[in-house]
Parts: structure tokens; sequence; C-alpha cells
């Protein structure tokens, strides 16, 4: 179970439950008036938190992940560790198939939910921004509305390329100006490098799930190692100059050995369970099911008799790991364990090989499941309670390795590498690291976490065919701004391809 809610963390419960309860009325802020309460400290924590509430997931696409139909899906089914099959007894959408065979369309639900909650959180952000600056709020509180903007807009800039851009919510969906990939990113980066230095330096309790110091750091430093990809311009060392700049918060490697008590007998696993643990834990989205999130992963994963037999609720017999990306793995690797295949409690056998997506689709039982989010407690039917990690360091150790590698010093990137290598169980590489090197174990070690769609268009693999499609146009890149937006504002060019 989680400690007590922090402030911030009960405030964004109370917006939550709010949001879906049609006939609450507008909160009446009694004697204060507007610029008054939000230059208190409570005021500047009840704007920031309706901006959070936005980034937790939920049903209908909501959130940075934990449900279905949403931006997670959008960036892990197009990659190559998920997907979820059409059944050939009929279970399950075609949606998610196209995303992974490379098919999706403008007017996709997922696409279209993805762009929808992203500028729903811009509208807020920009909210927060102007009631915190028209009331004189400490700056650390205007810094921190202005760094959660901006991720949003990374994620926009990141998917959909050239994007509707509005810093003041004083304009018509039809009116909005769209910016290109360049001046997005370079609005992120000014507002980063202008704010992150403001945020507290305040690791867990009340900044636990908040963007302090290091948290903005991380983002900077996630933004300059795709900047080739937004630019045509690599920022190899500033991404560098960012990392070092976040190490400075004291992270470090949870340990990974072998413990009954922890989830899938790791510690390692702790790292996706409850309240994540603070040394390696840069930024996480809380999650407690029925309350505020989800976590949907392992019971989306496993079917239903399995899951009844593990949890007491049923599965959904959806999510699966392909082929080819579970056979990466070597049989000494602690991170495999995440992995089911074969006779399961509940009378069900797992196949790895998975022989049609969508037409006729995949046996019931066919497909590698994952328990990487071993459900948490509270838990039922609708999801878990696990938080979701957005940052954390060793995915930061190994964003290291590669821009040092890229800079040509592999052998200052060797004891990154090796680290992540042998707390998972295996041996330390016999030479420097390639670029390759560092790509798989970014997969061995990150999947299932939201950044592999992102890393293969960096490393240049996302086009190649696999086992359901061919090579992929160019332009699938990016994703199309969906039919609905493009119907709404005559401004908007879609994107070549589409």
């Amino acid at each position: 179970m989680k400690p007590r809610y922090t402030t911030l963390l009960g405030l964004i419960i109370t917006l939550f439950l709010f949001s879906c309860t049609d006939d609450v009325e507008e909160n009446v802020y009694d004697k204060y008036q507007a610029d008054e309460f939000y230059s208190t400290p409570e005021g500047a924590d009840v704007a920031l938190a309706a901006v959070y509430a936005n980034v937790v997931g939920n049903w209908g696409g909501l959130g940075y992940a934990g449900a279905d139909n949403g931006w997670y899906d959008l960036n892990c089914m197009t990659a190559d560790e998920q997907v979820i099959p059409h059944r050939n007894t009929g279970d399950w959408q075609l949606d998610f198939a196209r995303l992974y065979k490379h098919e999706w369309l403008p007017s996709d639900l997922i696409v279209n939910n993805t762009w929808n909650w992203l500028y729903r959180a811009i509208f807020s952000a920009n909210l927060a921004v102007e009631q915190l600056e028209n009331a004189e709020a400490a700056q650390t509180k205007i810094s921190e509305a202005k760094v959660l903007r901006a991720f949003f807009y990374y994620l926009l800039m990141d998917d959909y390329g050239n994007v509707p851009f509005y810093t003041e919510n004083n304009i018509t969906v039809e009116e909005l100006p769209q910016a290109s990939r360049q001046e997005v990113y370079d609005f992120v980066v000014a507002e980063l490098e202008a704010n992150v230095p403001n945020l507290s330096d305040t690791k867990g309790g009340e900044y636990y799930g908040r963007f302090n110091t290091w948290a903005g750091y991380a983002l900077l430093a996630k933004i300059y190692l795709n900047a080739g990809v937004y630019t045509g311009t690599p920022q190899w060392q500033k991404c560098l100059d960012a990392i070092e700049s976040m190490e400075a918060g004291g992270f470090s490697l949870h340990p990974g050995a072998a413990n009954e008590s922890s989830p899938n007998g790791y510690q390692y696993y702790e790292l996706f369970g409850d309240q994540l643990p603070e040394d390696e834990t840069i930024l996480a989205m809380f999650a407690t099911a029925n309350i505020v999130s989800r976590n949907i992963y392992t019971i989306r994963s496993l079917s239903g008799p399995h899951a009844m037999e593990l949890f007491g609720v049923s599965g959904w017999n959806g999510a699966i790991v392909p082929e080819d990306f579970y056979n990466g793995y070597d049989n000494a690797d602690i991170r495999k364990a995440q992995f089911l295949v074969g006779e399961q409690p509940g009378g069900v056998t797992y196949v790895p090989e998975v022989g049609s997506l969508d037409n006729p689709g995949a046996d019931p039982f066919a497909g590698v499941r994952n328990i990487k989010f071993y459900p948490a407690t509270p838990l039922d039917g609708g999801g878990a309670s696990n938080d979701f990690p957005i940052f954390r360091y060793a995915d930061f150790m190994l964003m290291k390795a590669e821009c040092l590698v890229r800079l040509n010093d592999a052998p200052a990137a060797k004891p990154l590498v090796d680290a992540i290598k042998q707390r998972a169980g295996l041996d330390a590489l016999s030479n420097n690291p390639t670029l390759e090197d560092i790509y798989r174990e970014r997969g061995f070690e990150l999947n299932w976490e939201g950044h592999r769609r992102q890393d293969m268009i960096r490393f240049g693999t996302f086009l190649e065919p696999n086992d359901f499609r061919g090579q992929s146009d160019e332009y699938r890149k990016l994703f199309p701004i969906p039919t609905s937006a493009m119907d709404a504002n005559p401004n908007l060019q879609q994107n070549p391809g589409y």
C-alpha cells in the first residue's frame, strides 16, 4: 500500500474525482480573490495539481500511461516490443494490429485520443501559468507550470511534428497557428533552460511524481538526445551536459538481487511496483486503481483464467511480446523473468509463435505474456496500483553511453553499459560498446516503458520490415494530424504521406 498522500497528490486525487462527476459545481474560494489565492503556496499547488491531473492515465486515451487507447499504446505498439493481436475468436479491435503493421490512419481512435489528451493538458498548463503569473506566485511554482507545458509540447512534437502552438488560451481552435517542429523544439528548449534551474531540488515526499530540478534536466536531456531527429542537428554534448546536471541529484541503480518477497523474485522489479524506489526513479506517474489512474499492463496481457488464478481477477488476454523481441534476451538475464511462455496456472499454455495479427487473427493463447508491472494492490479487473516510471536512472546511463560513443569516447561508455548488464545477471562486455550494443541494451532494459519508438527512429530501425509487414515508408516516422483536428482548423497542413 502507498503511504499517506502528500499535499499535491491529494489535490490531484480530488481534481481527478471531480473531473469524473458531471454535476459538481465550480469551487468558489470564499474570501479570496483569485490572485490572492494563487499567490499562496496552497493556491499555487491547486493550480499545479490541475495540470498534473492530466499526466495520470485513465480511460478514453487520457494520460501518459496506465490505461489504454492513448499515448502509451501509440508509442509502444508501433515499435517492436508489444502488440495486441485481433484474436481469431473475435476478441480485440484491429487498431492495435494496425499500429504494429504501420497501417494507422488519420481517423484512427488512438491517434485522435493522443492528440486530444495533449491539447487538453496544454490548455490546463497555459491556465496555470496565467493564474500563477497574475498572482505573482513564487517563481518556483511558475517555473514548474512552464516545465510541465514544455513536457506536453515535447510529446506533441515527437509524435506529430508540425503542430498547433499557443501559450495563451484566449484563441479559438480554428485560429490556432501551426508551428514547425523546429519552432516547437526551440520553444521547449528555451523554456526548460530558463525554468529548470528555478525548480525545487527536493527529492521524494511532496515532490514524488513532480518535476523537480533533476526531472527537469532529465527532460532536457531527452530532448537533446533526439535533437537530430527533430531539427537535423544532433546535440550529443548538450545531452551529456544535461545528464550530468541531473546526476547531481544523486541517483543510482536499484539492486537487482534475487529476493523472494520482491515482484517476480528480484529486487529489480520493485522499480515497477507500488511506490517506486527513489534511488533510481527520477520522475514517476502516480496510480492507485479506482482512486486516481491505474496500471493495466499485466492484467491486459494475461488471459482470464490465468490472471484469476494468480490475482483473483480476470485478465484481458490482450498484449503480447513479439517472438523476435523475446528471443533476443539471454536465458541468464533476470529481465527475462517478466515474460511468460508455456504452461501456466489456470490451465493455460502460452506459445511464442503468432501466425496472424488481424486476418484471421491470433489463436487465443498465442504470444509471450509480460508481467513486468506485477500487479500492486488495490487491484481489480480494471487495473492495478503500480506507479509508472516516466524517467529512471538506468535510461539515462544508457543515454550517456550513447552520447559518449557518438562522440568517439566508447571507453568512457563501457562502465555504464556494463553496470546495466551486470545488474541483470550478465557478464560485462568483452570490448568497448558499439551503438548496436547500446541499442540492444536499451530494448532489454526499457521495454514496455514508452521509449522504444523514439529509440528505433533515432537508431534508424523503425521502418525495417518484420514478420507482419514489409519495409515502411519514411512518412511513418510521424503520426498524422487527426482528421477531426484538420476539419476544425483550416490553418493546418497534414503531414506528408497522409
